[in-house]
């Protein structure tokens, strides 16, 4: 199946709607679950992924209701009950991470498992870390990756080190499940971590739950345990990264899109992509509406995107339209994820005859005149979606594996849509 995409010959306005964060989603869906009441998620992301950390939560104990946007949680206080086969979490790196930390509350064995390529990302350092309190957690492979064996529950609390070189997840998993252990975690950080502000965001749902943090910047976290997070209503906000892309496509293509809903105010890493977006030549604007950016010519940047990941292949488009040569530094940890999110990019530029390479761990980009072609996904939805973005003012791109975007975004293609309906 392919999706070609159609030009903007002019300039456009348009006014899109994301939906939720799936890092907030999955998170929310968590401390749901360890709840001891009801809980209601507005706004919560539908997706293979959410849904995936969903299912495996309702065999651990939990009962959700999903309708739509919203989702209606029974938790189960932590006390997890026995599952009897594999949970299979397929392509989700998010489920497979934190889940392993919440599998370590319960009184029984769980194997956790996924796709091929799941099987080659790494989870030793968070395996680690629960083996110090006293969980048996290991790779069955022996490999330090999925698929995982977990046996809890913790036997010992108190101070735990968490090495997050290649990943928060590591730290934003023992985060999750801290009050739940009885005599809480004192987490102390060794190297990293990546991505911070995904570690702002399970801090504020904890808060959000009624469980304080006591931290120290990102190098010490202290959580108490004997806690039960707070059951009640809830809101997730729109997810700063699929937003990123319709602004992205203002920037490329020459137009205006208002993205509704989004806070100025939001810990979401990938609101750093409108500064990003302000310094290669484009105008943005925030009101209570929602944020807005208008197109301009582009410039080549040097940035560091340790805190925004998810980025990297949007503003790596963006920057194949730019004059000059753009830097995008700490990237390496991107060829840990979905696909080798690295080789993807580069790959798929120099098919458009943009010169891209890996300087260390800098992506460097030389801007140019991209040709079109046909797009390889290699089933990463965060591909499909940024080279999604060239065709909006190269003609002849055409996009492979579409439907991959349901990993994240299942109706991406009809909001991208409304770009071509000013």
């Amino acid at each position: 199946m392919k999706y070609r995409i159609q030009t903007i010959e002019t300039p456009f306005r348009a006014t899109v709607s994301v939906p939720g964060s799936k890092s907030c989603t999955h998170r929310m869906l968590i401390a749901a679950a360890l709840s001891g009441g009801r809980c209601r998620i507005e706004n919560a992301l539908d997706s293979d992924d959410t849904r995936l950390t969903a299912g495996a939560l309702d065999r651990m104990g939990a009962s959700f209701v999903w309708e739509g946007d919203r989702v209606t949680v029974d938790g189960c206080g932590a006390q997890l009950r026995r599952v009897y086969s594999d949970i299979d979490l397929r392509h989700s790196g998010t489920s497979m991470r934190l889940l392993t930390a919440v599998a370590a509350l319960g009184r029984h064995r769980y194997t956790l498992t996924g796709s091929r390529r799941m099987q080659e990302r790494p989870i030793q350092s968070l395996l680690d870390s629960l083996v110090q309190i006293g969980v048996a957690a290991r790779s069955k492979k022996e490999n330090g990756c999925p698929p995982v064996e977990i046996c809890g529950p913790p036997t010992a609390a108190g101070a735990v080190t968490v090495d997050c070189r290649t990943s928060s997840q590591y730290l934003s998993a023992l985060m999750l499940v801290a009050p739940c252990v009885r005599g809480g975690l004192d987490l102390k950080v060794v190297q990293g971590p990546v991505s911070r502000p995904y570690v702002d965001m399970t801090e504020d749902v904890m808060r959000a739950f009624g469980v304080p943090v006591e931290r120290s910047g990102y190098d010490r976290f202290a959580i108490s345990g004997n806690q039960t997070y707070r059951s009640g209503d809830y809101r997730v906000e729109p997810d700063a990264s699929q937003a990123g892309y319709f602004w992205t496509a203002a920037a490329v293509a020459g137009g205006t899109v208002t993205v509704e809903g989004i806070e100025t105010g939001s810990v979401q890493g990938d609101m750093g992509l409108l500064h990003l977006l302000e310094k290669m030549g484009s105008r943005v604007e925030r009101n209570a509406a929602g944020i807005t950016v208008a197109g301009g010519k582009l410039k080549a940047i040097e940035a560091d995107m340790a805190d925004m990941p998810d980025a990297v292949p949007t503003i790596a488009v963006a920057a194949a339209f730019a004059a000059g040569t753009s830097r995008l530094g700490n990237v390496g940890h991107l060829a840990l994820k979905e696909s080798n999110r690295l080789e993807a990019v580069i790959n798929e530029l120099n098919r458009m005859h943009i010169a891209a390479k890996l300087d260390r761990h800098d992506l460097v980009i030389q801007g140019g005149r991209p040709t079109g072609a046909v797009i390889r996904t290699y089933n990463d939805h965060r591909i499909a979606m940024s080279f999604a973005i060239a065709g909006l003012r190269v003609p002849g791109v055409v996009i492979r594996d579409p439907g991959c975007v349901r990993k994240s975004f299942p109706r991406f293609w009809e909001v991208f849509e409304e770009l071509y309906q000013t």
